[in-house]
C-alpha cells in the first residue's frame, strides 16, 4: 500500500506543481509581446544639422523634422561656410542649415520632413540631396502667422546642376 500512496503523492504534486505553473510561451500565442528586432531601414533617419547657435529658424525646423519621423543631432559653428564647401553646395542652393544624412545626402534649408523621407526612401540617382534655397515665408521653421509663399524643392545633383524634385504651391502640401 505504501507504493500506490507515494506514486498518487507523487503524481498529485507533479499534477498541481504544472496545473499551477505560468503556461509555455510560443512564438504562437497572440498574447506575446516581444520586442521587435529594428533594422536600419526601420528605424527613424539620423540627420546631423549644422547651424548657428543663435539660428531660431533652425531650432523650428529640427522641431518640425523630429515630429515627423526624424531623429536629428544639432551642430553649431559660427560659420558654416566650411560645411556647405564639404558638401559641394553650391551658393544659388544656400540656406541657412544643413542637414547630413547618415548615408552622406544633404538637405539644404528648410525642406518640410515629408520630402526627406521620400527622397531618403527613393535616392535620385547621382544626387548630393535636395535643397529649397532662401527660407521661404510659410516653409517649416519660418511660419510668421498664415502667411506663404510658394516654393520649389530642388534636387542637387553632383555635377552641379539642379533639377526640381517638388513644387509646394499651399502651406498644406508640406505634412
Amino acid at each position: 500500500m505504501p507504493k500506490i500512496t507515494t506514486l498518487t503523492a507523487l503524481f498529485a504534486a507533479v499534477f498541481l506543481l504544472t496545473a499551477c505553473s505560468e503556461p509555455a510561451v510560443t512564438n504562437n500565442d497572440p498574447k506575446v509581446t516581444a520586442e521587435p528586432v529594428v533594422s536600419q531601414q526601420q528605424r527613424e533617419p539620423l540627420l546631423t544639422v549644422y547651424k548657428t547657435s543663435t539660428c531660431g529658424c533652425c531650432k523650428t525646423w529640427i522641431s518640425h523634422i523630429e515630429q515627423n519621423g526624424i531623429t536629428a543631432i544639432a551642430k553649431d559653428y559660427d560659420d558654416l561656410s566650411f560645411i556647405k564647401n564639404r558638401y559641394g553646395i553650391q551658393p544659388n542652393h544656400i540656406s541657412c542649415h544643413t542637414a547630413v544624412s547618415e548615408n552622406g545626402y544633404v538637405f539644404e534649408g528648410h525642406i518640410p520632413a515629408k520630402y526627406i523621407l521620400m527622397f531618403l526612401a527613393e535616392p535620385v540617382a547621382n544626387a548630393i540631396g535636395l535643397t529649397v534655397p532662401a527660407m521661404p515665408l510659410g516653409s517649416p521653421g519660418m511660419e510668421v502667422g498664415d502667411r506663404f509663399m510658394p516654393y520649389e524643392i530642388l534636387v542637387f545633383l553632383k555635377d552641379g546642376t539642379s533639377k526640381v524634385y517638388a513644387k509646394v504651391d499651399g502651406y498644406d502640401m508640406q505634412f
